[in-house]
């Protein structure tokens, strides 16, 4: 019988411009490419071709609480169009990163108002994004 394994949420750090968020929501962040790695072509007599797709985009989507500090930080960023590196990493097992060194959010988080406070979530779209 295979071993139990733990995760915790608690192993994933954010940073963005070297900035660590905090206070996320229960989502707390996915890391996405945008396109497969590969496109498979079959010809008219069944031969196929495996092609390799360069492209380097990708999207990380990081959902806060509306109370986290970071919130105006990326508010801001929103805002400008300020191109940021972003860095997720799991500490934990396995070991994994994802990391872009060119990401723009590519618009303000929407905001919900009701009896209780609404997430905001950060799409960045990562023009080279690298998943480790």
């Amino acid at each position: 019988m295979a071993e139990a394994r733990t995760y915790d949420a608690n192993d994933i750090t954010v940073t963005v411009d070297g900035v660590y968020l905090t206070g996320f929501s229960e989502d707390l962040v996915t890391v996405a490419k945008d396109e497969d790695n590969i496109s498979v072509k079959v010809g008219a007599q069944g031969d196929v071709i495996v092609n390799k797709v360069n492209n380097p985009l990708g999207t990380i989507t990081i959902t806060l609480q509306a109370t986290s500090p970071q919130v105006p930080f990326l508010d801001k960023l929103a805002r400008t169009g300020q191109k940021v590196p972003v860095i997720v990493t799991n500490n934990g097992e396995p070991k994994e990163i994802g990391t872009a060194t060119e990401a723009i959010i590519k618009k303000p988080a929407d905001r919900e108002y009701g009896a209780e406070a609404g997430d905001r979530s950060y799409e960045f779209q990562c023009l080279d994004l690298d998943i480790a």
